[in-house]
């Protein structure tokens, strides 16, 4: 998945760190991120403090191993031109290495939509600081404070006997996907797999168990991953407004996603080379 980038390690603790010549800053523009990309040996590149000057007010994100990420806004620093601005959707079209930066490039994403989002409070409309003690927005007017928000989300692989349900969205994602949807305010996650495959597919589940759960920085979520089997009646009531297609798909006949990314690709897989 995205996040298996071992032996290489993510290092997310608050820290006050200041950013050196080697330091790689992730920059956002209109939600597209800038980096020197390489189709023809499929590598992509971060701008460095070097090349965008140290004096720039920077604020630390993550590092991982020994490098260390920074973020600055788009107008605060002068653009070289031997760097372009991608659609985050790009970086899964193919694989690009190292593959450690794509990780910090969907991370990066999800602190940024953070930070952009909390400028201003939420309950005086101050304009918020940067906590000195931890990953926080405080506001100096009422003392709001505010954390990095991460959306809890289930991924469902439903079945039935040697079959599992795919699914393919109506717009967006063109590939096979599984039911999926966030958790309502006031359900466990179980409760969230039952009313989601309940609204997707008509259908009842059983022996709800977890798999693992994925960090998805793009859409600010954190993923869950369960296996359940279906309960009673197996013929599907598709929800036309969400889904266009909704097929109990024979093990050996899974087609899987094109990149090793996803949760919902994996545990696809692991049906399909009966592991689970």
């Amino acid at each position: 998945m995205i996040q298996d980038i071992s032996p290489k390690k993510l290092l997310n603790s608050y820290s006050n760190k200041s950013v050196n010549a080697n330091s790689l800053i992730v920059i956002f523009k209109n939600k597209k991120i800038m980096l020197r990309m390489n189709t023809d040996n499929k590598t992509i590149v971060f701008p460095t403090a070097k090349e965008l000057g140290i004096n720039q007010n920077y604020t630390y994100l993550f590092s991982i191993d020994n490098e260390d990420f920074f973020f600055v806004d788009v107008s605060d620093v002068l653009i070289p031109n031997y760097y372009d601005f991608y659609d985050m959707r790009e970086l899964r079209k193919e694989y690009f290495y190292p593959k450690h930066y794509i990780f910090a490039a969907y991370t990066a994403y999800h602190l940024m939509d953070w930070y952009e989002t909390t400028k201003y409070c939420g309950r005086c409309g101050a304009i918020n600081e940067n906590s000195l003690k931890e990953r926080a927005r405080v506001c100096p007017s009422c003392g709001n404070i505010v954390y990095p928000r991460i959306n809890p989300a289930v991924i469902v692989g439903i079945i039935n006997g040697d079959k599992l349900l795919l699914t393919k969205y109506r717009t967006g994602f063109t590939y096979n996907a599984l039911v999926a949807g966030f958790t309502e305010i006031g359900e466990s996650l179980e409760e969230t797999v039952k009313r989601e495959v309940q609204e997707e597919t008509g259908l009842r589940v059983k022996n709800i168990r977890y798999y693992k759960s994925q960090p998805w920085g793009i859409a600010c979520d954190i993923l869950m991953g369960f296996f359940c089997d279906v309960e009673g009646d197996d013929i599907i009531k598709m929800d036309k407004e969400e889904l266009k297609y909704a097929q109990w798909v024979p093990r050996k006949q899974i087609e899987l996603q094109p990149l090793e990314y996803s949760l919902t690709n994996e545990m696809m897989k692991v049906f399909k080379e009966d592991l689970v």
